[in-house]
């Protein structure tokens, strides 16, 4: 028994080494999955929630320089999409759907939104806080040499073993905090694109 183990333990000990992974290098393979969210496009629910409030949740698709966007709250909804051109509006509350002309070099919504997720760690000093059967968990402190006065000064990252895509990202300021979850790549260009047949009974306020 004592010589198989002494066999096997090398290569066991190997095989530790070859799958324990940096804090550098998770966050650098979650970078390289991240970039599929342009071509292949991708969801993501977006929630703010405000002191006194409560909670804002908005569901996220983006494919390109399409985006569809959909906001509840008190039973409202409200749906924006763009195709990079154009903008329209839904309003259940009005019934009405509004149409704008993007101005040149307006940056979107959906842009604003996702852009933590751009270099998300750029700025931070990242330490792994927590590590679970599904997940990584991440604390990232913002860095004394970040010159983002904006920036958060902490933000909490989850980080799915199985895909190496975000389970969950969320930063605090000011009493409110956002968080961005349940990702997912692949989205069609159906799923973006306005379709006047779904809203025929809305009023139509073309601004274009």
């Amino acid at each position: 028994m004592k010589r198989i183990l002494s066999l096997l333990l090398p290569g066991l000990l190997a095989a530790v080494t070859l799958f324990a992974q940096t804090p550098e290098e998770i966050l650098a393979r979650m970078d390289q999955e991240t970039q599929r969210f342009d071509p292949e496009g991708f969801s993501m629910v977006m929630e703010i929630r405000v002191p006194l409030l409560g909670a804002i949740a908005t569901t996220i698709y983006t494919r390109g320089d399409k985006y569809k966007m959909i906001t509840s709250k008190d039973g409202d909804i409200e749906i924006d999409w763009s195709d990079g051109q154009t903008d329209w509006k839904y309003e259940s509350k009005k019934n009405e759907v509004t149409i704008e002309t993007k101005a040149p070099g307006a940056t979107s919504d959906a842009e604003n939104n996702t852009k933590m997720l751009d270099s998300v760690t750029e700025g931070y000093d990242v330490r792994l806080r927590k590590e679970t059967a599904d997940t990584w968990q991440f604390r990232c402190t913002k860095s004394k040499t970040n010159p983002n006065k904006d920036d958060p000064k902490t933000m909490d990252l989850e980080i799915s073993k199985a895909t190496y895509l975000p389970v969950c990202l969320k930063a605090s300021a000011g009493g409110v905090t956002v968080s961005l979850r349940d990702f997912s790549v692949g989205v069609s260009e159906q799923e973006v694109t306005f379709d006047a047949s779904q809203y025929a009974s809305a009023h139509i306020n073309d601004k274009r």
